[in-house]
């Protein structure tokens, strides 16, 4: 037990990066509203360096700095979980790199790094991936931005690298006015318009009643594939295009873009996922109302002031008391035990699953809760359970598990699976194999629960794509993957565009609940038979009843590793190069 504890131990995770802390970095502070140019101050200073990263929540984002860069004459690479572009294909990798933050290298040594949205260090989830950045990056300037939440949380973890922090603040650049009175009916939309609501059911009934009234509407939310954000938001900002409506969930509060004029909150309630994994409606935060309405007035689009309002006048005062209050400080960075510990908690507990595995180290692991917590690992814990009996080497399963889906998604899951089953026998995962699974080739959707399977499709095409970066013999038709990819991100963009069209198949006027059933039963006729199966076969190996799933001929191939005599072993720190697989 008190080799586990050692093992466990993460009071000191500043220690963690040894190459880092053999540097003196400079670390600037770039903290201020939505709209306040801080991060454009931050790249300035990026694309005029010699070298340098840039470390962002969303492939969006990153993909907007690549192009940015290259076209500003500065030759830099993109690498997300599913994607690697080099400026120069046929001269090798590039001085300057964007990226997701889950994907930021401790190893390699840049001039400047930038650090996007550092507010998403308290994440549930992802939190862990800021906090590796900030104490692990190589760099000899480092540009953090986002809001002043942050500032006294950094300055904290900093007292452990031994760094100063220099703090720049920014002012909104336009105005942002929260108006009196409520929308209270469609009838009162106008050009330039945001409707804001929390979920999918909403999103459809919202663009139905706006093109009643006369209006075309654009739709964003986080399950469409970025080529469909992107090419939703670009015609909603151009005035000539004959769409003048935005009708979105909380994803236009970064990565987007945006022409708006008014945002419009149609409920100040949003879905959350508290530290057991479990969902709740709880009141928009002043952070997040903060986030969203700042997308209003946005500096250098034809709305350079901005206005906010509810839909429903009762909401009206209550965004006014969010707006006003100040921001809660962040009080702790997010943490996540990393493949070299679970290797050796494995090789003290050789006979311990995966998943028991994770579940003892956060149990017995020992945290400064004054600056850190441990993320929330359900989902690896419900994939891990999932592939249980699928014969994987232990940092195989590891890898596996670390795949960016998650558990709220039955036919992922189920394709999850089929991947470790073919994976575990040897057998390549080609293009027809794969493909053969989905109803390849796709058509454009024609009802809204065949455009939330193919939006599920989608993710499968990104859990191949991410997988092949890891697995590149056994997952080896990455480019023939992503044209498909692509092909689907058109269709779904066609459907998309069309959305109105398919919510005529569902009956608006059932209530939420029977319209969450209807569109469910309709996605699972969708999925078929066998799939449902599968997906019985999960819930019943997860919640341990019933029998295994069954499994590949073979034992199962848990590697060992050595004990080894580095301060590493026993006090948590990490090796150069353990890092996290990223997730986005």
């Amino acid at each position: 037990m008190d080799d586990l504890r050692k093992i466990s131990d993460l009071r000191s995770p500043a220690n963690w990066y040894p190459e880092a802390r053999k540097m003196n970095r400079k670390v600037i502070f770039h903290a201020g509203p939505t709209n306040s140019g801080k991060t454009y101050e931050a790249m300035e200073h990026f694309l005029k360096a010699k070298s340098g990263v840039y470390c962002g929540p969303l492939k969006l984002l990153a993909s907007e700095v690549f192009h940015k860069a290259n076209s500003r004459g500065v030759a830099c690479d993109l690498i997300t979980g599913e994607e690697r572009r080099l400026s120069n294909p046929e001269g090798g990798g590039s001085a300057h790199v964007a990226c997701t933050v889950e994907m930021a290298s401790t190893d390699v040594r840049y001039e400047v790094g930038v650090i996007d949205e550092i507010q998403m260090i308290r994440d549930n989830v992802r939190g862990w991936a800021w906090t590796r950045t900030v104490l692990g990056m190589c760099v000899d300037e480092l540009h953090i931005c986002g809001e002043a939440s942050a500032i006294e949380l950094v300055k904290e973890m900093l007292l452990d690298t031994g760094e100063d922090l220099e703090v720049k603040t920014y002012k909104r650049l336009t105005t942002l006015t929260i108006q009196d009175q409520a929308l209270q009916s469609f009838d009162n939309i106008r050009n330039g318009d945001c409707v804001v609501a929390f979920n999918k059911n909403d999103i459809y009934a919202i663009s139905r009643n706006v093109e009643k009234r006369g209006f075309s509407c654009a739709v964003i939310y986080g399950g469409l594939p970025p080529g469909t954000k992107l090419a939703q938001a670009k015609n909603f900002n151009d005035p000539s295009h004959e769409i003048n409506v935005l009708v979105a969930t909380d994803a236009i509060g970064m990565g987007l873009n945006l022409s708006i004029k008014r945002i419009i909150f149609y409920s100040l309630m949003k879905p959350s996922v508290n530290e057991k994994g479990e969902k709740e409606l709880e009141l928009l935060s002043t952070s997040q109302a903060l986030q969203i309405a700042g997308r209003a007035g946005r500096f250098g689009t034809q709305y350079e002031s901005g206005e906010v309002t509810t839909f429903k006048p009762e909401d009206v005062s209550v965004l006014k008391d969010i707006l006003a209050k100040p921001v809660d400080p962040i009080e702790a960075a997010g943490l996540h035990p990393t493949a070299d510990q679970i290797e050796l908690f494995a090789y003290h507990l050789p006979n311990a699953t995966l998943s028991n595995l994770i579940e003892i180290f956060v149990s017995i692991c020992r945290v400064d809760d004054s600056l850190y917590f441990m993320c929330n690992i359900e989902d690896f814990k419900f994939l891990a359970d999932t592939i249980q009996h699928v014969p994987l080497a232990l940092k195989t399963r590891y890898t596996f598990c670390c795949a960016p889906i998650s558990r709220k998604q039955p036919f992922v899951c189920s394709m999850f699976l089929k991947f470790a089953r073919q994976f575990s026998r040897g057998e390549a995962l080609t293009f027809e194999w794969v493909t053969s699974q989905l109803g390849y080739p796709f058509t454009v959707p024609v009802t809204i629960a065949e455009l939330q399977h193919l939006e599920n499709v989608f993710d499968v095409f990104d859990l191949y794509l991410w997988l092949s970066y890891r697995f590149k013999d056994t997952f080896p038709d990455n480019e023939r993957m992503r044209m498909a990819q692509r092909e689907l991100d058109e269709i779904i963009h066609e459907g998309v565009s069309k959305i109105t069209k398919l919510i005529q198949q569902v009956n608006l006027n059932t209530s939420d609940n029977n319209l969450d059933r209807l569109l469910d039963m309709r996605a699972q006729e969708r999925l078929g038979t066998r799939t449902k199966s599968v997906l019985k076969e999960i819930s019943k190996v997860v919640q341990g009843k019933g029998k295994p799933i069954p499994r590949a001929s073979g034992g199962d191939e848990k590697e060992k590793p050595s004990p080894r005599g580095s301060g590493s072993s026993t006090t948590g720190r990490r090796p150069r190069g353990s890092s996290v697989p990223g997730r986005k």
